[in-house]
Formats: structure tokens, C-alpha cells, sequence
């Protein structure tokens, strides 16, 4: 995908594209930064989530209790979800520092798990905890081939996350951890995607020029890469198990690898 606008394509004299003019050729890629959640990995299936937070809570709920709750939980904020249409002014701080420090990223979803009376004691804890488990999360079906195929072209890799808690243990239980050469995670460098800074850390970290590397993602925040230079790929959201067309990013590197 080009990181702007592309020239005009040459016409021949009656208007028509020419197909046999060559085209522009694209920027060489010598490195990638891939975002996390909705790029690399998805949140497990929502019943599933809570059924299982439950589970561990000593309390076995059917599949329509279950679908229930999901449904509240998801609306006042998931993570991993979607934002939740409105934070109650308690939590309006640690929201805002969520993806700066783990403390502020547990209390804001607790506290907004909290605000959906389950009738399951210790549940909006249990589903936090979910979350930070490997088993909460599933990988895109291209994801680990797409990591392999990388790392056997030699490009280098970094996962770019606003997160407030580690990934590496879940990359570890995937075994995909020696894929990756570097983790540039918000809560640990003081920054948060679109800020140029996290960018510039992560092209720092893996010794590339922000102009010879691809950001990968699927959020507008993923697309701020362009800022300092790198060309941004932007991929469709897709539910746990779908493709997300993160394979495309082969085709846009390994051509200069090759």
C-alpha cells in the first residue's frame, strides 16, 4: 500500500490508462511494526469470556444468562472492545491513563465491569484477569505464518501496543516470541500511539530508518506512523478466527527481500 498520494497513471492519446507503462515503484521496506489487538491478535468470543471469568468464580451460568451479561459488559467497555460510549466520572482519570500504567488499566476495567450488576461475586476482577491470560486472546489465522515468513527474510520486527499490561507471556504461550525483535509497549516507554515518540522508540529499537519501515495496524492511532516518516498499512477489523488480510503484508516487503 503506498504511503501517499500516487502519481497520475500515464494515458495514451484516446484517454485510456496505459496498461504497459511502467509503474512507480514502491518505497523499500527494511522493517515492521505491528500493533496488537486487532492486527497480530482478537479478544476471545464474548460468552466465552465470561463464561469462563464465571467459572473461575465458582459459579456456572447457562448460555443465555451468559449472552446477557456479554452483551452489558461489552456496551460499558471491554478490553479489547470497543470504547464505551461513556465513562462514569469516578473512572474518568484511570481511563484516561489506562494504556500508561497497569494499576490505571486494571482499575478503569474493573471499575467499568463493576457497573454491570452480574450477580457473580468477584466477576469484574475474574474478567480482567481473563484478559491478561494467553487463553484470553486468540491469533489471526495469518499470524504466525506471517511472523515466519519475516523473520525468514531477515526483516525486522517490533509489536507496537497502547497497552497497560505485558504481552510477552502470551506470545510465549503461542510460541511466537522469537518472531519478534523487539516489544514497544505504551505503559512501558510513556507514550501512547499516535504520538510520534513511540514510533521513533520503536524504529530506534530495532536500528531502522522510519522511512524504510511499514507500520501495521487498524486503528487511525496505527496510521500516526506516517508522521515520522514510515508508510502505514491499515487492516479491516475481523472477529477472533477471521482473516484480517494481515498476509498482505508480504506481498508489500518481501519483494525487496528476495
Amino acid at each position: 500500500m503506498p504511503d501517499h498520494a500516487e502519481p497520475p497513471k500515464p494515458r495514451t492519446s484516446s484517454g485510456i490508462p496505459d496498461a504497459t507503462a511502467p509503474k512507480p515503484p514502491r518505497r523499500p521496506i527494511d522493517a515492521v511494526l505491528l500493533d496488537f489487538h486487532g492486527t497480530l491478535a482478537q479478544v476471545e468470543d464474548p460468552v466465552a469470556w465470561v463464561m469462563a471469568a464465571a467459572a473461575t468464580c465458582g459459579t456456572a451460568l447457562d448460555r443465555a444468562r451468559a449472552t446477557a451479561l456479554a452483551d452489558r459488559l461489552v456496551a460499558a467497555g471491554r478490553p479489547g472492545g470497543p470504547p464505551p460510549a461513556r465513562v462514569p466520572p469516578h473512572l474518568a482519570e484511570v481511563w484516561a491513563e489506562r494504556d500508561l500504567y497497569p494499576p490505571a488499566h486494571r482499575a478503569a476495567y474493573v471499575g467499568l465491569a463493576a457497573t454491570v450488576n452480574s450477580g457473580v461475586d468477584g466477576l469484574p476482577e475474574a474478567l480482567y484477569e481473563r484478559v491478561l491470560r494467553p487463553e484470553g486472546w486468540l491469533p489471526y489465522p495469518e499470524t504466525a505464518a506471517t511472523l515466519q515468513a519475516l523473520r525468514a527474510a531477515r526483516v525486522p520486527v517490533a509489536v507496537v501496543s497502547n497497552i497497560g499490561f505485558d504481552l510477552r507471556p502470551h506470545f510465549d504461550a503461542w510460541g511466537l516470541t522469537d518472531l519478534v525483535d523487539a516489544f514497544v509497549l505504551s505503559y512501558e516507554v510513556g507514550r501512547c500511539k499516535p504520538d510520534p515518540a513511540i514510533f521513533y522508540r520503536a524504529c530506534g529499537m530495532l536500528g531502522v530508518d522510519p522511512e524504510r519501515t511499514l507500520m501495521v495496524g487498524d486503528m487511525s492511532a496505527d496510521a500516526g506512523a506516517v508522521r515520522v516518516g514510515c508508510a502505514a498499512l491499515i487492516l479491516p477489523t475481523a472477529e477472533a478466527g477471521q482473516s484480517n488480510g494481515l498476509a498482505a503484508v508480504l506481498d508489500l516487503v518481501l519483494p525487496h527481500h528476495t
